[in-house]
């Protein structure tokens, strides 16, 4: 009995953004219905595989949904495409504004036939601005957001950070903002027009901390979070290894100092407040830096318990599908498939109701055709032929 249980997604989003955020949607209960062109998203060829059309990154971001491909340069397959949308509550999409009209997918329209329609548009950037319409990806949204340039200010070098936060960002935004449209339409009983654009998305993300003394006006400092960018904030080299520590109140520096045997910078003025800390971050870290080096890293993770100072061991991403904590809260599934074998899938981290959501094996390219469009009153041949003649990928099509 998941809360979106009697929500209908349309899905034509491809690649990780968009996939990501409908498959948040999946998650908490909604029917979503996975719209791909015959050769189906290019994240099926991403990362290893044991089935052609069914690799990693696939894997990775469609869970909790159904496949069914439509050509979409066949009138007759945009003419079903536009009535799973005149039934469903959200249609969403990452296509690029100027190949909306050909496909007869403009939100005025469909939104006419369907008042009650969360239209979603997933895009690089705002329609209005003059970047509307260009395409864009991770990379290209890490290096106009800022991403890149705090790298460069703490590292010295420009760089992407290491995960498509760009895409995960967004993703995350794009579902609470149709949650939120399909709340507002309970109050209202009308649909609304959604535009979630990936760098307006990140540059707001950034600039939470980051806008920092810009704020003001006139300024009253920099841009940029001291204490977040110091080239000293990292985990830190203990005598025999690393972790991560943060003292953060005014206590907790306390308590470290005298563990530390270093008590007389308690009362360091360049310590003793946090807005002294943050200006002085790049000493105090050179400093906390010596000091936990002297130690082993169990005697650090245990004082830290002892004095209440937040502190955890280092996980390589190889102990974290080991770690004992997700283990006992039944995070990691593992999907038995006839033809693939065992897979181990992250599960979904909110409960409801005190139980977590359960994790349905991501599709087959077009394995949902007969299903889905016969529910629409196409018969099985039709549903071949909307699919398009031939499958570039060499799979079996399930559901054709």
């Amino acid at each position: 009995m998941l809360p979106l249980r009697n929500i209908r997604v349309i899905d034509l989003t491809t690649v990780a953004m968009g996939p990501l955020a409908s498959q948040w949607l999946g998650d908490f209960g909604a029917d979503v219905i996975k719209i791909e062109a015959p050769g189906g998203d290019s994240t099926r060829q991403t990362g290893p595989s044991t089935e052609v059309g069914m690799a990693a990154m696939f894997l990775s971001t469609n869970r909790n949904k159904r496949s069914v491909v439509l050509d979409l340069t066949q009138p007759d397959a945009r003419e079903a495409l536009a009535h799973l949308i005149s039934g469903a509550d959200v249609f969403m999409h990452n296509i690029r504004p100027q190949k909306l009209t050909k496909l007869g997918l403009e939100p005025e329209g469909l939104i006419e036939q369907n008042p009650r329609l969360v239209y979603a548009g997933l895009h690089g950037f705002g329609e209005s601005g003059p970047y509307g319409g260009r395409p864009a990806y991770d990379d290209i949204i890490q290096g106009l957001s800022g991403c890149a340039d705090l790298m460069w200010r703490q590292t010295g070098e420009l760089q992407y950070f290491p995960t498509i936060t760009a895409d995960k960002t967004t993703a995350l935004i794009a579902a609470m903002a149709i949650l939120a449209a399909l709340v507002g339409r309970a109050t209202s009983g009308r649909g609304s027009i959604v535009e979630i654009p990936m760098f307006e998305c990140m540059a707001g993300f950034n600039l939470v901390e980051h806008l920092y003394g810009r704020r003001f006006a006139p300024p009253r400092g920099d841009m940029g979070y001291p204490r977040v960018l110091s080239r000293h904030r990292r985990p830190f080299r203990t005598r025999d290894g690393y972790i991560c520590m943060l003292p953060y109140t005014d206590a907790h520096w306390r308590a470290f100092f005298a563990e530390a045997g270093a008590v007389e910078h308690a009362t360091d003025p360049r310590f003793v407040t946090m807005t002294a800390r943050t200006t002085n971050v790049d000493k105090l870290y050179e400093l906390v830096a010596d000091l936990v080096a002297q130690h082993s890293s169990s005697y650090w993770l245990a004082a830290c318990e002892r004095i209440g100072v937040p502190a955890s061991p280092v996980l390589s991403l190889d102990e974290l599908i080991d770690d004992p904590h997700l283990d006992a809260v039944g995070f990691f599934s593992t999907l038995h498939d006839s033809e693939m074998g065992d897979l181990c899938m992250p599960g979904v981290p909110v409960l409801f109701d005190g139980e977590r959501p359960p994790v349905a094996m991501p599709p087959r390219l077009g394995e949902h055709n007969r299903e889905v469009l016969g529910e629409c009153g196409i018969d099985e041949a039709e549903a071949e032929s909307l699919a398009g003649a031939s499958d570039p990928l060499g799979n079996t099509k399930a559901g054709v």
